[in-house]
């Protein structure tokens, strides 16, 4: 019933709580109009040992209910005031909750023997359950507008239809629950499915209520009823109602919170900032297939699968595609607590990284403990924990590098900063967790290709194009950045260190892209290859080929070209004193070919 993924955890008619309490969601707003109620669950979180010792005070004989049940709870503390609704809901007759028209407590007394008032290890799991809860006493309809986004879940269990000639109960609060305010909450549920929200909604099963929820997926179930004076009466029929987003929705310009789970890097020219921009242009072309010929940090990518898009994630760079590999085409395999163990104890097979960048890069304990680690990720017998665990490899190596890149040997850039002081073991346990919970299911297929883009022959409906940008005052090497992760990613096999080199990089792959001329050709040729394809380029304004060029490309195979500017300023600059300039605040141009 619950999504696998969602954004908020969003349940307005809270009652009972049951779903939230078997699903103990991470992010969730739970809401009443019932103020008891509310004050309840807000002194569970927030003073449980003051409601546990306040309701072991009262006896639970007759004239005790009848005093406790006159206290005004607007006089009582917030403690106070939870322990008496929980006192009597449990010795007040069926349990149940009814106020009359001022909003009094009219239920009389249940007459239960020695009725068991307080579950102290059940009100200290609720506690813990409620912690990172936000709570509100408000109606369902100001909770919903003012809090519900693209991508939640919303769970609606209202006061119910009436299911029989004299079914009424409707009195939880005393503003009642009528058939104006079940039409209210069928418009409602609408408007969410157009925002973006996974609704589930449950009623007693009427025809007006099948009537209201019409073209919905209704399914029937048998439930025991707690409310009726009659025992062998307390059965019927609910219905639960699954509301799937719109089509509209799930590709409107709203970005997904989903995308908040990628792990955040200061890979060079990462478009990580840009998301919101590029997916606002995106979002208005149609089709489902997305081809990323440059996926980088592999950002944009997983942008495109949180968006519900089917991606295929390209990029000549191996440690590039061995992320991507492990959070975009992967939808479900983590490694567990006890292949983190295994993979961070033990002895490794070689010391290839200790005998070849001893004094580079990291100390001899951290070189020793990434020999270890790809020891060990050879010992694995699953293919995608192996890219996992390579993965969160990669980026503990860049984390754990103050501006995360090659270029340069020792720790001139080390500021202090937590990053620097953590061991390579801590931020490998600390990557693997953030990768782990990057993963999920959207329900498509996705590919991930580690080839030169001049080989990928993929058919896609939109093909994002993010090039290295060619300057002539600037290089756009990416091997000499980042050639230890990249030789990570591939154990160094099929390359050649540089030994005479300060950094032992090795030879950089070739691109068409370091030259003028080249990335011409290569756009030119790129744009003749997917003319069928909504195209969607990023490019710098202070790089080359210049906007003119490119947009004549563009029209050369495509009918209709626009140009969106964005401000932006990158976060990497080639040398420190640069970060941060005037020099990096730049227009990134997204042209829009259809």
């Amino acid at each position: 019933m619950v999504p696998k993924d969602y954004g908020t955890y969003i349940e307005p008619f809270v009652g009972g709580g049951a779903l939230f309490f078997a699903v103990i969601p991470e992010r969730a707003i739970i809401a009443d109009s019932n103020p008891d109620l509310i004050a309840f669950y807000l002194a569970v979180r927030d003073d449980v040992d003051g409601v546990i010792a306040a309701v072991q005070r009262w006896k639970t004989d007759e004239p005790s209910f009848y005093k406790v049940r006159k206290l005004n709870p607007a006089k009582l503390s917030l403690a106070v005031r939870a322990a008496r609704t929980l006192y009597l809901n449990r010795t007040c007759y069926n349990g149940l909750y009814r106020v009359n028209k001022k909003g009094t407590f009219n239920v009389p007394y249940g007459g239960y023997k020695n009725p068991r008032i307080c579950d102290d290890a059940g009100l200290r799991a609720a506690s813990r359950a409620l912690a990172t809860a936000t709570i509100l006493n408000d109606d369902y309809l100001s909770v919903l507008k003012r809090h519900a986004k693209a991508g939640d879940f919303v769970f609606l269990d209202p006061p119910y239809a009436p299911a029989g000639q004299f079914a009424d109960f409707k009195r939880y609060t005393k503003e009642q629950f009528h058939r104006p305010d079940h039409e209210a909450l069928a418009a409602e549920v609408r408007r969410l499915q157009v925002l973006g929200c996974t609704v589930v909604l449950t009623n007693s099963n009427t025809p007006y209520t099948r009537k209201l929820y019409a073209g919905f997926d209704i399914a029937t179930v048998k439930t025991r009823r707690s409310i009726n004076c009659h025992g062998d009466k307390r059965r019927g029929e609910d219905v639960i109602v699954r509301i799937k987003p719109s089509q509209e929705a799930l590709f409107s310009n709203i970005l997904s919170p989903r995308i908040e789970a990628y792990p955040s890097t200061r890979f060079m020219g990462s478009k990580e900032r840009l998301l919101a921009d590029i997916w606002s242009v995106a979002s208005h072309l149609p089709g489902t297939r997305v081809l990323d010929l440059f996926s980088g940090s592999g950002a944009v990518s997983y942008m495109f699968k949180a968006q519900g898009k089917a991606v295929v994630s390209n990029d000549y760079m191996a440690f590039s595609s061995t992320l991507a590999r492990a959070m975009v085409e992967n939808d479900s395999t983590r490694l567990s607590a006890a292949d983190i163990e295994f993979l961070t104890h033990g002895r490794a097979t070689d010391r290839f990284v200790r005998t070849n960048f001893r004094g580079l890069y990291f100390s001899d304990a951290d070189n020793l403990f990434i020999d270890l680690v790809r020891s060990r990720i050879a010992e694995l017998n699953d293919e995608m924990k192996q890219t996992v665990a390579r993965a969160s490899l990669i980026r503990a190596c860049m984390k754990k590098r103050a501006r995360g890149i090659f270029t340069y040997v020792g720790v001139r850039y080390d500021d202090g900063r937590r990053d620097m002081q953590l061991s390579l073991r801590q931020h490998f346990k600390e990557a693997a967790q953030l990768i782990n919970d990057s993963i999920f299911d959207n329900g498509q297929r996705h590919i991930v290709l580690n080839r030169d883009v001049s080989q990928v022959d993929v058919d896609a409906d939109i093909v994002y194009v993010d090039p290295p940008y060619y300057s002539p005052l600037s290089d756009n090497d990416y091997i000499r950045r980042y050639h230890f992760v990249e030789g990570l990613a591939r154990d160094w096999s099929g390359v050649e260190i540089q030994e005479h080199t300060k950094t032992k990089k090795f030879k950089t792959y070739g691109s068409p892209f370091s030259t003028l001329e080249g990335a011409r050709g290569a756009f030119d040729d790129i744009f003749r290859r997917y003319a069928n394809s909504a195209i969607i380029v990023s490019y710098s304004s202070n790089s080359l080929p210049n906007r003119e060029t490119i947009l004549r490309l563009l029209r050369k195979h495509k009918a209709h070209v626009e140009v969106v500017p964005v401000d932006h300023r990158y976060s990497f600059g080639n040398q420190g004193h640069k970060i941060g300039n005037a020099n990096n605040k730049v227009s990134e141009y997204l042209f829009v070919a259809t």
